[in-house]
């Protein structure tokens, strides 16, 4: 005698990559059934409001954790070519890099002069240029970066190992084809998430623009918060880290490279435009170019502000942003001479324990998951981490990958 299917309310708590990437492969599973599978995504401020919409959108099969990287940028290259992702998130393969350089000096008020458009070059210049920067090791086709300031470049993997997408336009993406499929987007706070018989049972949120307090039914919830997941399991091992990134549309196309920098800064006077605590210093800011002719850098990160209630309260410091401007243009003269079109902060979340993350799995409450901690690479481990998740709601276990080792109840 066949069991009749049961009706399913599954709530995911977060509308970041990760959030969405789950929304999305659930209503890809084979078992998913809109008449009888109710899946509401619960956003507190904006669908990709964080760093889901504000990261460098680097993917690589280098990166961590091995076991679900593989996965993941497969599974990306699948939802670009079956989605047009070139055209609707800006995939596409980069080359990569480790730039050694030593930074140029920047006037006190105006930077450097862009160059005037009727200079004409001699030619021995050039190829002076061109000679350094191939014993450098400099690719042929990596013209953005001054000869004069390169120590060494290193190629990180080969062609194919490395891609990109836009990270806002793609988590965005992502929401869109779910909600094509059934998903309810809701933008509200959740407040407490309700359990009976040690099983999750209701979410209950605060509307955003009624301020009112509403109680939806679930059989499955999905935390899938970020940096925001303590608000939701307070004793989730995971904390936050505040990064700064800028976006400079080039005086000139740049050729498509993610470059990881050690820019060694000049000791200077007080003139200097970088900051007095910057002087003679080593800085690793990272730059993407992007296809869309914009150039995505970032900075490091700092922990000097506290988690904001939600993605539109968090701060951006001017001064952090224009270290990142004034750093890369030390290097550059396409990117000196740009224009910065945005300046910008997120956090991310970071796993506070020895096993490291992200935590993907159950969390030992009856249909309770828990998907967080992807620190700098969610959106490269997005889509293996949904439908991961998918598996857990629809078949009971992780099939697609083996990630015992990211079990969320080895550190709850």
């Amino acid at each position: 005698m066949s069991t009749k299917p049961a009706n399913r309310d599954i709530v995911i708590i977060g509308g970041g990559i990760i959030g969405c990437t789950s929304a999305y492969f659930l209503t890809r599973h084979p078992a998913y059934n809109p008449t009888l599978h109710k899946i509401t995504l619960l956003e507190a401020s904006k669908i990709a409001g964080g760093a889901s919409g504000k990261a460098g959108g680097l993917l690589a099969l280098w990166a961590y954790p091995s076991n679900i990287v593989p996965l993941s940028f497969k599974l990306h290259a699948e939802l670009a070519k079956t989605h047009d992702g070139e055209k609707n998130w800006g995939y596409r393969q980069v080359n990569c890099g480790q730039l050694a350089a030593t930074g140029r000096l920047l006037s006190s008020k105006e930077g450097y002069k862009p160059q005037h458009a009727d200079s004409v070059s001699l030619g021995k210049r050039d190829q002076e240029a061109h000679a350094k920067l191939m014993a450098a090791g400099i690719p042929n086709e990596l013209t953005w970066i001054s000869a004069d300031c390169v120590r060494n470049y290193d190629a990180m993997g080969e062609l194919g190992e490395t891609a990109q997408v836009h990270p806002y336009q793609f988590t965005t993406a992502m929401a869109r084809l779910a909600e094509e499929r059934g998903v309810k987007i809701t933008l509200g706070s959740v407040l407490t998430i309700g359990k009976a018989d040690r099983a999750v049972s209701s979410v209950t949120y605060e509307d955003k623009a009624s301020l009112e307090k509403l109680t939806i039914p679930a059989t499955d919830v999905i935390i899938a918060a970020g940096p925001w997941t303590r608000t939701v399991y307070p004793s989730a091992p995971i904390g936050a880290l505040r990064a700064h990134s800028v976006t400079i549309r080039p005086s000139k196309p740049l050729s498509a490279h993610a470059i990881f920098t050690e820019i060694r800064l000049p000791k200077s006077n007080t003139s200097a435009k970088f900051s007095k605590l910057a002087h003679g210093k080593t800085v690793t800011p990272e730059i993407y170019a992007r296809p869309d002719g914009e150039a995505y850098a970032c900075g490091e990160g700092d922990s000097l502000v506290p988690l904001p209630k939600t993605t539109e309260d968090v701060e951006v410091v001017a001064a952090k942003c224009q270290d990142i401007i004034d750093y890369i243009s030390s290097i550059s003269d396409e990117l000196k001479d740009g224009e910065v079109t945005t300046r910008q902060a997120c956090y991310l979340p970071q796993v506070e324990a020895a096993s490291g993350g992200p935590l993907i799995g159950k969390t030992g409450v009856k249909g309770l998951l828990m998907a967080t901690g992807h620190t700098c690479w969610g959106i490269q481990n997005g889509p293996a981490t949904g439908k991961l998740i998918s598996e857990f709601v629809f078949d009971g276990n992780a099939k697609s990958a083996s990630i015992g080792g990211l079990d969320p109840r080895k550190v709850l």
